[in-house]
C-alpha cells in the first residue's frame, strides 16, 4: 500500500533503516522521521503506512506520534517556532517570551501565520533546562533568548538569513 505516492528512493529507505532493527518495532520512531522528512508532516495515511509497514496496530503509532513534540500531525509554516514552556524555561521567562511571539506574530501556539511562514509551538520540555529559557526554530536550539533575542531571529527568518549556531 503506497497511497502517500511515496518514491521508489524513500521506499527504499524505510526499507533500510527497518533492516538495521531486529525488532520491527524498534524502527518505528526513525520510521516516522523518515515520513515526515519526506511529507513535511505525519497525515494519517503516514502513520497507517508505518503501522502496515511495521506490522503494528495503529494505535501504537498514533499514540507515539502524539507523544512526540518532533512529530508534527499538523501541515506547518515554512519556518516552525517551538518554544519550551517547562518549569526551567518559565522560571526564566518563557512565558513572556510566549507572549511577545503572539504580539509579533499574531498567532497563538498551535498556530501558523496567514502568509504560512511560520508556525508556532509550544512544547513540554526541549531538554535544555540549563540554558532556559529555549526554542527550536526548524530544528535549530536558541538558548539564553531575551526578547531582543527573538526579534533578531525573526527578522533574519523575514529577510531570509540562515541562523547559523543559533543567536
Amino acid at each position: 500500500m503506497n497511497m502517500l505516492n511515496l518514491s521508489p528512493k524513500v521506499l527504499e529507505d524505510i526499507d533500510r533503516i527497518v533492516a538495521r532493527y531486529p525488532y520491527q518495532e524498534a524502527a518505528l520512531i526513525p520510521v516516522l522521521q523518515r515520513l515526515q522528512e519526506e511529507i513535511g508532516w505525519l497525515p494519517l495515511e503516514a502513520m497507517d503506512f508505518a503501522a502496515e509497514r511495521l506490522g503494528l496496530p495503529r494505535p501504537r503509532v498514533y499514540g507515539v506520534a502524539s507523544f512526540y513534540s518532533m512529530f508534527r500531525r499538523q501541515p506547518a509554516g515554512r519556518h516552525r517556532l517551538e518554544i519550551c514552556t517547562n518549569i526551567s524555561c518559565s522560571l526564566m521567562g518563557a512565558e513572556h517570551l510566549r507572549e511577545h511571539l503572539k504580539r509579533r506574530l499574531g498567532i497563538g501556539p498551535g498556530q501558523t501565520t496567514s502568509d504560512g511562514f511560520i508556525t508556532l509551538t509550544e512544547v513540554e520540555c526541549l531538554g535544555s533546562c540549563g540554558t532556559a529559557p529555549v526554542m527550536l526554530v526548524d530544528d535549530e536550539y536558541h538558548e539564553n533568548l531575551t526578547p531582543e533575542k527573538v526579534d533578531l531571529i525573526l527578522e533574519k527568518l523575514r529577510s531570509g538569513r540562515k541562523e547559523e549556531g543559533g543567536v
